[in-house]
């Protein structure tokens, strides 16, 4: 009765499973072969209820089919059937989905539990595991680190070291193992490169954010650093290395105006024009640790640079750290160290040792290097520019602390402390895969009329600038990238002055912040200050240069804008933005006196009839322009406008988005999974697709024919075992001897006994002795024996 249980409860279910395990398991997606183009192909997906989901190859589309079970064991044919039917359809095929291995997010890296900044989740970290899901480890990018030398033959850098990118400048050889002394001075590079490239679930230390990444070193640092030394280790092999991060530069001491010189400036250009196949070496760069002596890094010209991808830190907790320093120059953030009590960077450290108190902005450029790793990975066409982009587009604002918040003319919310947010490297890699490069570069030039200009002690100096962008030339710069203010002033004391650019969209940045320890009075010889504030934002308008002062003697002999970016949209064939809405005008609800409309302040943004800092979760930040009553002059017909921030609501299908489309969403609202590139429903089971109602219509029937066939089964065998049914079986019988009879024949009758007499005497009359043959062998528990006195005697056992 058992083992039948045990056999129909295996083969059924074993039916089940085997359909399940081993079956193809379809999907909601169709690849469909269309001709003349991506309209009647949307045409074609329109006529059968399909989704057009985009190209895969020209000619060949993505359909979706929301009726259909996003995976099913049984392919749908009814859907299937009727697109098949079109004649416009050359080819098609429902997609299957191919089981692979997601690669494991729970390291043995004894260190891995700590690494707060890559895996405390709840938008507090980088979302890095959320890029590692979707495959992207770094695997092929090349980092190198420029620093004081990478110990090669750490354990958790060797897998990894890559010694075609790496090299002693200092020794003049190609080992970059670093010097070692009592002090462990030369720990730096070794702790930046185990950032990136620490090898992962190896029982060592800790993870690297693009664990699959070649790492080299360059020690450079280790020595005097000169002109040469630089332009040596910013060029080293740019056909082969991808990524060069730097977390050095002039002294943060408050009061040092310093850059590359001339064959830096080279190395940096040959870097961005001929680097990686033309595509341009990107150059990441730690922004500066002066903060406690109240420095700008608008004053390093490495970081002040559009070659270099600047960055800044955020403590554990969202706030600036207090060895930042604010510039208008900062792309983006990552995490690093805080005050006292804040978590550290976990990473590789000299000596084959592990630490968990890597500090300062020089522990935040090697995170983005990393992420950036990352991204080239899922693209290794873009550009130099397009990282940036993707950068500036990705970076998130939430959860950083700062005053200084505003949104640009584009409603890209941006700080002097933190960039445009904190690095993602989930929506970096998602948005790189399918990138598409961004128009050429242009760079316009206008240089001002004012020359010679004093600036009042404890006063101001303001000089407007207008500029059309170029428009007409073949330097028309129509959408921001870059902006450059290059100035050349004198000053008494250098560290009085402030200066700052206001935009036509009237975006404000902070070129120069008082430096109070800055006593020189070099002034400025043609700096060239820089701000990536206006990001997105159009070029032509006025401008207007300020100039505060305090008790020095200052004049402004001379400066020139330089605006730089594209004359196309950059992100057309990308994204979707908020840019075009600050070209849009939209009618004032209620006007105050002054006949502009109601407004919040600058940094917050209206929703509703409210004012907030940030827009909250299912809205995204936009501009909005307004008209002013009356005209810009008043000889002029133009109206003046005037921009604000706006909360706008995303689509239903998105938690946090960057605009209003399904395809803006950063994260999924409550119900909704991320289906390719966007948010789709979540579906248990699709009752609405034919295919789906028909099998599950055959495993219900069998499902009930099973639990019948088992139901009988059992019944029958219960009544065969209690006796009821005419061909049950017998119960076992253990013969009385004593009666002479076994199951009704008599012993001296059975021709199967042994009757051999070891007398004569009569069996009945007096006890005689015979054995009984082995043709009855163990009967519960006797063998064959002895008959002795009417009694059978078990005979000898053999155990």
């Amino acid at each position: 009765m058992h083992g039948f249980n045990r056999a129909l409860r295996v083969s059924f279910i074993g039916l089940i499973l085997s359909d399940i395990i081993l079956g193809d398991h379809y999907t909601d997606l169709w690849a469909v072969h269309v001709e003349g183009g991506e309209d009647v192909a949307r045409n074609v997906a329109a006529k059968h209820g399909f989704v057009f989901r985009g190209q895969i190859l020209p000619d060949y589309y993505h359909f979706q089919h929301r009726k259909v079970s996003k995976r099913s064991t049984y392919p749908s044919s009814h859907y299937h059937r009727n697109l098949a039917y079109d004649p416009s359809v050359r080819w098609l095929e429902q997609q299957v989905a191919k089981k692979r291995v997601k690669r494991e997010i729970i390291f043995n890296d004894p260190k891995w539990p700590i690494m707060w900044y890559l895996n405390r989740g709840g938008g507090l970290d980088m979302n890095v595991k959320q890029a590692w899901q979707q495959g992207y480890t770094g695997k092929g990018v090349v980092v190198t680190i420029l620093d004081d030398g990478i110990e090669k033959d750490h354990p958790d850098l060797k897998k990894n070291y890559d010694e075609q990118a790496s090299y002693d400048v200092n020794g003049h050889d190609p080992d970059p193992q670093p010097r070692y002394d009592y002090s462990n001075e030369n720990r730096h590079g070794t702790r930046c490169a185990g950032e990136v490239a620490a090898q992962a679930d190896n029982h060592i230390c800790s993870v690297g954010v693009a664990y699959n990444a070649w790492i080299g070193g360059v020690r450079m640092l280790d020595g005097d650093v000169t002109d040469s030394v630089e332009a040596q280790s910013l060029g080293l092999n740019p056909q082969h290395i991808h990524v060069y991060s730097a977390s050095w530069g002039p002294d943060d001491d408050g009061r040092t105006v310093d850059g590359p010189a001339t064959l830096a400036r080279k190395a940096f250009y040959d870097g961005i024009t001929k680097g990686r196949g033309g595509l341009g070496s990107i150059f990441v760069w730690a922004s500066g640790n002066g903060g406690r002596d109240g420095d700008n890094c608008n004053c390093d010209g490495y970081t002040n640079s559009i070659y270099t991808l600047s960055i800044s830190s955020s403590t554990e907790n969202g706030n600036v750290p207090w060895y930042s320093e604010a510039c208008s120059s900062t792309l983006a953030t990552t995490y690093s160290s805080g005050s006292g009590g804040e978590k550290q960077i976990v990473t590789t450290d000299l000596r084959k040792e592990c630490t968990e108190t890597h500090t300062g902005t020089s522990a935040s450029a090697p995170l983005a290097a990393g992420l950036i790793a990352l991204a080239l990975q899922a693209n290794p066409s873009m550009t130099w520019r397009d990282m940036q982009h993707i950068v500036v587009e990705t970076a998130k604002p939430d959860n950083l602390n700062a005053a200084d918040w505003v949104s640009n003319g584009v409603g890209k919310k941006v700080s002097h402390s933190f960039g445009f947010g904190l690095m993602d490297a989930s929506a970096m890699v998602s948005l790189a895969r399918n990138w598409t490069t961004v128009p050429p570069q242009h760079i316009c030039e206008i240089r001002s009329l004012d020359h010679n200009r004093v600036v009042p002690m404890n006063g101001k100096l303001t000089v407007p600038l207008y500029t059309d962008g170029c428009e007409g030339t073949v330097n028309h710069v129509k959408y921001l990238e870059h902006v450059q203010a290059r100035i050349t002033m004198t000053s008494s004391r250098r560290g009085e002055i402030q200066i700052f650019l206001t935009s036509p969209s009237l975006t404000r940045s902070t070129l120069l912040a008082k430096r109070t320890r800055d006593l020189s009075r070099e002034g400025f010889n043609n700096w060239a200050f820089m701000t990536t504030h206006n990001w997105g934002e159009p070029a032509k308008g006025q401008w207007t240069l300020e100039i505060e002062n305090g008790g020095s003697q200052t004049e402004l002999k001379e400066w020139t804008l330089v605006v730089m970016g594209t004359e196309k949209h950059p992100l057309k064939q990308n994204v979707s933005t908020p840019s075009s809405a600050a070209s849009n005008t939209f009618t004032c609800a209620g006007v105050t006196s002054n006949g502009i409309c109601i407004e919040c302040k600058p940094g917050f943004f209206k929703m509703e009839e409210h004012c907030v800092a940030h827009c909250p979760e299912h809205y995204f930040g936009s501009v909005q322009a307004v008209h002013l009553a009356g005209p810009v002059q008043i000889n002029s017909s133009k109206p003046l406008l005037h921009t604000q921030g706006v909360c706008k609501p995303c689509h239903t299908s998105c938690l946090t988005c960057r605009g209003p489309s399904l395809m803006d969403c950063f994260q999924c609202a409550s119900g909704y999974e991320r289906q390719a590139d966007a948010c789709e429903k979540t579906m248990i089971w699709d009752l609405l697709d034919p295919e789906i109602l028909k099998h599950l219509a055959w495993a219900i029937i069998l499902c009930i024919g099973a639990i019948i066939i088992f139901f009988v089964g059992f019944v029958i065998m219960q009544a065969r075992e209690r006796g009821r049914l005419c061909w049950s079986v017998k119960q076992n019988y253990i013969p009385d001897w004593t009666k002479g009879a076994y199951n009704g024949v008599s012993v001296l009758d059975d021709p199967e006994v042994d009757t051999s007499l070891s007398n004569s005497h009569d069996l009945r009359g007096k006890p005689s002795v015979f054995r009984i043959s082995s043709t009855y062998p163990n009967i519960h528990g006797f063998r064959a024996g002895m008959v002795v006195g009417g009694r059978l005697e078990p005979a000898e056992s053999k155990a």
